[in-house]
């Protein structure tokens, strides 16, 4: 029985000394660092990176837009959609188009250009129209909506004013979805011909004949006797009297 047992002894040490080496190993090496949170969205950031939103840019810092982005997209369920114009697309408006926009304006503009839910290019194609913007509701005059149609994978969104097609994709991953658009998106409610029809005023009322007023005419009228018949009334007694006088003196003479 000695002489079955003696090989394996070898054996059985390499196994031990192989599996020790090797649980020396794993417990030097260091533990995997734990993902860190996520960081949160930036849209300026994702502009940035993009290239050639310089004015687009600008616009959502000064309107404050951008920081409103950020907060709710990194708060909302329903995700967000921006449609970013280029600065080529800003070049090619007319000029002084920006400037003639009043602050509140220049507000509804950018809003414009945002949609309080986050679409694919999928959804865009059948999507319901028109779809509502983070301008909607802010104008009792209009919807500010967009209208979106294509197929395959080409996107278009008109607004009534501008046509355009949604060229590349910066972000398309929820909540935040960015596409790129070269045309800078007008509203109609903003930018279009207003046909509103004058309203004509209301017809003057004529004025009712006061009594007070006949009766004042009535009574100058009575105390003004033509001044033609007077005057020769006058006259005539101015000439009775003279032959009179000239009679009595003749009589008084004779």
């Amino acid at each position: 029985m000695a002489t079955l047992h003696l090989p394996l002894a070898p054996l059985l040490l390499l196994i031990l000394t192989a599996a020790a080496f090797l649980s020396t190993e794993i417990a030097a090496q260091p533990a995997a660092p734990a993902p860190g949170p996520a960081r949160p969205i930036n849209i300026t950031a994702i502009l940035e990176k993009g290239g050639q939103f310089v004015t687009f840019i600008r616009l959502l810092n000064t309107t404050q837009i951008g920081s409103q982005i950020n907060i709710q997209i990194n708060s909302s369920s329903e995700g967000m959609t921006v449609l970013a114009p280029t600065d080529n697309a800003f070049q090619n408006l007319k000029p002084g188009t920006l400037n003639k926009l009043s602050p509140d304006d220049q507000v509804k503009l950018i809003l414009y250009h945002v949609s309080p839910k986050y679409y694919t290019l999928e959804d865009l194609l059948s999507v319901s129209n028109p779809v509502r913007t983070q301008a909607s509701g802010r104008d009792v005059g209009g919807v500010y909506g967009l209208n979106f149609t294509g197929q395959g994978n080409q996107v278009n969104v008109s607004t009534g004013i501008v046509e355009t097609r949604l060229s590349t994709s910066l972000r398309q991953q929820r909540p935040l979805a960015v596409y790129v658009v070269d045309m800078v998106l007008l509203p109609e409610e903003m930018f279009g011909e207003r046909k509103i029809s004058p309203v004509a005023p209301p017809p003057k009322k004529s004025k009712s004949p006061d009594v007070s007023d006949d009766l004042d005419t009535n009574s100058t009228k009575k105390a003004a006797p033509p001044t033609e018949k007077s005057g020769s009334c006058e006259m005539k007694s101015g000439l009775g009297f003279g032959l009179g006088l000239v009679v009595l003196t003749l009589k008084f003479l004779f």
